[in-house]
């Protein structure tokens, strides 16, 4: 019998951590480990100097197509808790986590969101768009989600822990509020936002921004030539000015899509470089969310406006 990588991921942890209690290892600062760069950023700014903390997907990662290492393993294996953003976003590695959560600390931060606050999939009803830190204010739930479990973890520190996450949160309230007024300098008849993959529906619904993707929630899924013939007719009807590419996403298909134009004598132009599934480089202002958050909001409406 053949093995993924991420069966094997979770058989070869299963079988080392089933022989240990599920309990804290406290040695000094509690170990956590995150898949995202956006979830890592939530936990070391409510966790402080109380935790250390590693991604295992860095700048320019697609999630969904992510793929375990036996480097992982050792995080894995080391880590007091893991915590994974779920909705499928990690793909067979959210299968893994699950099953994990029998053995290990582990959290799904979107696990508190109710389904009602979620973007259900037309094509595969009862699957909900895992992008949700594109929405603040949605994010905002899932950043409490991680609060409120350190805080039950670690109660010793339960005060810093609802200091620290009472601050940031309010960082994250004045980033939401922000980009609602930016948004408002692009016309109406110009807020369209088209990307390579549809990662940004949860922004669009939150600050009013018509988001159009060539692939689905997955970049799992290829454009096929009517997709791209189809973007290029919507291009041409709605006089579109710019599209935008993505850090952890291939740049073919919308390179497509601008020959397509060309071809049918229509400019657009390439409006930036926006970060969906991966934070910038960490330690500089992109490799926080809300420098994250920010580059994309000012590249998006420079383009647009």
């Amino acid at each position: 019998m053949k093995y993924t990588p991420s069966i094997l991921l979770l058989i070869c942890l299963s079988v080392f951590i089933s022989c240990q209690p599920k309990e804290k290892t406290r040695n000094g600062k509690i170990k956590v480990v995150t898949t995202t760069g956006m979830i890592y950023d939530a936990v070391i700014n409510i966790g402080g100097d109380l935790v250390e903390a590693q991604a295992l997907m860095g700048p320019g990662v697609d999630p969904h197509l992510y793929k375990a290492t036996q480097g992982d393993l050792k995080k894995l294996q080391d880590a007091d808790i893991i915590f994974y953003n779920g909705l499928h976003l990690e793909g067979k590695m959210g299968e893994v986590f699950e099953k994990l959560e029998r053995i290990k600390n582990v959290e799904a931060v979107s696990s508190t969101i109710p389904d009602s606050l979620l973007r259900e999939s037309e094509q595969y009803p009862g699957t909900f768009d895992p992008h949700i830190w594109f929405d603040v204010a949605l994010w905002s739930q899932a950043v409490h989600n991680v609060q409120s479990y350190l805080v039950t973890f670690d109660p010793e520190h339960a005060d810093t822990y609802i200091e620290n996450g009472k601050s940031y949160l309010s960082s994250l309230d004045s980033l939401h509020q922000q980009i609602l007024v930016s948004i408002n300098q692009i016309p109406e008849s110009q807020r369209t936002l088209i990307t390579a993959h549809d990662a940004f529906g949860y922004f669009g619904e939150a600050y009013g921004i018509e988001v159009k993707g060539l692939q689905g929630l997955s970049t799992l899924s290829e454009p096929g030539l009517k997709d791209i013939s189809n973007m290029v007719n919507m291009i041409a009807e709605d006089s579109i000015k710019a599209l935008f590419v993505e850090t952890s996403v291939s740049k073919k298909a919308i390179n497509a899509v601008i020959e397509g134009c060309r071809e049918n004598g229509l400019e657009v132009r390439i409006g930036g470089s926006l970060y969906s599934d991966a934070m910038g480089p960490f330690g500089e202002f992109e490799g926080t969310y809300i420098g994250m958050v920010d580059h994309n909001v000012r590249t998006i409406v420079n383009a647009l406006k």
